[in-house]
């Protein structure tokens, strides 16, 4: 990598790799190339990142890039990045090739100071706007960058302001170290787990995305959401989201704010709310699968930010997949590779019986963020879950909001639960990603040590242990549909026990398990030519199965088995 090749100008001329600039980048360079409406930015590259977080320093005229970047952001809007007159302020955020939502760090408003919120005052004629603005950029500079949480007084001077978060002297140092942590939230705690869960490699690295500030906080006609262009908890295909007015974008995904549906939004901004269904259209066309949208309205005007794809829970990457196959967006094998084995099982776990609600108590009711039914004892502390969990004990985690560093906590939880946020909520992302059940906004939640049954469907949370029932997938005609696709392409016959009478010389695996002999599975199924046993329906155990060379599996239900058979050809 040359010194004149650590950033990229994201004009929407060319489409860079993703692996060089990140999806966050990649996306505004493509929605830029479409002419959507996206304000200008560049971006640092993931070749950048590597080579700070190998020297412990800036590569040698990344610096004169950066600074040949802002000149361009200054051209491109008409103002001035550390200037006293039409101040240009920055949003500074990560982006790594492959999406990993609420992982990394963002600071908004930088380039903000005493010299800039007088001209922003005086611009606008709002001076409030100008003070808060000033106040959320040191509030995030202090957590993201010096490590210091705060919450600054509203109603004191800047000065204190200042004074109590020691914030850099001028807009350029304040960018560096910005970009500086950004960089090293690639190998945060948070950010290890989270790729370790999902079987992310960890030497990619992380572009930092260097962007004009639009202001969903400057006036009443201003605003920030998040759209999703089919519902991400049910497939539906309808656009789905919600809004928060005189807000900027990590009001909504802290969780520490309910905003209102996308309904309000109609109301309140019927212009750009027409234009957001417009430009979302768009981009499931060009994406072929469900988007992802962060918006901003900034006096009336739509501002995309990012489009992605879509975290979604089971039920919507069942019903998604199918349908886009029957619209012809997708193939078959794109729609089986879309729907993972683990989201099927957890599609199949047991659900509230019939009846279980007669008698049942509401311990807290919020909303559904992501479907499914989970029973466990509540901890309010991520590192007692993951050490509880270890035993074999199933947690509910409860937080008053999540944030990234509670990821160890969420995967550990049989299911998640919090007293603020909405459905786009760090929480609610994550969980879906996770395919956790979530419950979010509850107010009060239930109390550590107490037994709980959290729906996720309803955004319920009961008392106790409620009686719970299984699925049964031949009676869904989308599994059915997705058991025939896949039965066409999985060299491994996967039959239920009803259908499996021909079967003969099946290796019992659900008797060497209940032996306490897991550690022999290996050796037990290799050279075996069937299996048999309710454990086969776990994924990790149908590969197992596979890699032993295993030509017939005898289990139910059958999709998780089926669809790890095929994950390397589909």
């Amino acid at each position: 990598m040359t010194a004149e090749n650590w950033t990229v100008r994201l004009d929407g001329s060319t489409l860079p790799d993703r692996r060089l600039i990140g999806g966050k980048a990649w996306s505004i360079a493509l929605m830029r190339a479409m002419d959507l409406p996206v304000p200008p930015a560049f971006v640092i590259t993931t070749q950048a990142c590597l080579a700070y977080l190998e020297q412990g320093a800036f590569p040698a005229g990344l610096e004169a890039e950066i600074d040949a970047g802002l000149a361009w952001l200054d051209a491109a809007t008409g103002r001035q990045f550390g200037g006293a007159e039409r101040p240009l302020l920055l949003s500074v955020r990560s982006g790594a090739a492959i999406s990993m939502p609420g992982m990394m760090d963002t600071v908004l408003n930088l380039g903000i100071d005493d010299a800039a919120e007088a001209a922003l005052a005086a611009e606008s004629g709002l001076p409030d706007f100008a003070r808060d603005t000033h106040r959320r950029f040191l509030e995030l500079y202090a957590s993201i960058v010096l490590k210091l949480p705060v919450e600054l007084d509203h109603g004191a001077a800047p000065q204190s302001w200042r004074e109590q978060v020691a914030a850099p002297a001028t807009p350029r140092e304040a960018l560096l170290g910005a970009v500086r942590a950004v960089f090293e939230s690639w190998n945060t705690r948070r950010a290890k787990r989270y790729r370790d869960h999902n079987n992310i490699p960890h030497d990619m690295g992380t572009a930092v995305t260097i962007q004009a500030m639009v202001f969903g906080n400057l006036d009443e006609h201003s605003g920030t959401g998040v759209l999703f262009s089919r519902n991400p908890l049910t497939g539906e295909p309808l656009p789905y989201g919600e809004y928060l007015p005189r807000a900027q974008g990590e009001d909504v995904v802290s969780g520490k704010f309910t905003p209102l549906g996308l309904d309000a939004m109609a109301a309140m901004e019927p212009e750009a709310h027409a234009a957001l269904l417009a430009a979302c259209a768009r981009l499931e066309a060009e994406h072929r699968d469900i988007q992802d949208i962060e918006f901003t309205v900034q006096s009336g005007v739509l501002y995309l930010l990012q489009a992605r794809s879509a975290k979604r829970a089971p039920d919507a990457a069942v019903r998604a997949a199918v349908d886009m196959v029957g619209e012809g967006l997708i193939d078959v094998g794109q729609a089986l590779a879309r729907v993972s084995p683990e989201q099927v099982q957890a599609l199949l776990l047991p659900r509230l019986g019939s009846g279980a609600l007669d008698a049942a108590a509401v311990a807290a009711q919020g909303e559904g963020a992501c479907p499914g039914v989970a029973c466990g004892v509540v901890v309010t502390d991520p590192d007692e879950a993951e050490r509880r969990a270890r035993t074999g004990e199933a947690v509910v985690l409860v937080r008053s909001t999540t944030s990234p560093d509670d990821i160890h906590g969420m995967i550990a939880a049989v299911a998640v639960v919090t007293e603020q946020g909405g459905s786009t909520s760090h929480a609610a992302v994550v969980s879906r990603a996770l395919g956790r059940p979530c419950v979010v906004g509850v107010g009060k939640g239930p109390q550590p040590g107490a037994i709980v049954t959290v729906d996720g469907e309803s955004g319920r949370v009961y008392a106790g242990q409620l009686p719970v029932e299984m699925p049964d997938e031949a009676a869904d005609a989308r599994l059915a549909r997705l058991i025939d696709w896949a039965r066409a392409r999985s060299t491994v016959q996967v039959l239920r026990p009803a259908d499996a009478g021909g079967v003969e010389g099946c290796v019992d695996v659900d008797a060497q398990l209940s032996d306490g002999e897991a550690d022999g599975l290996k050796s037990l199924l290799h050279g075996a030519v069937a299996a048999k046993g309710a454990a086969l329906a776990n994924p990790d155990t149908a590969r197992l199965a596979r890699a032993q060379g295993v030509r017939t599996i005898v289990t139910e239900p059958v999709l998780p088995a089926l669809l790890a058979m095929i994950e390397e050809v589909a």
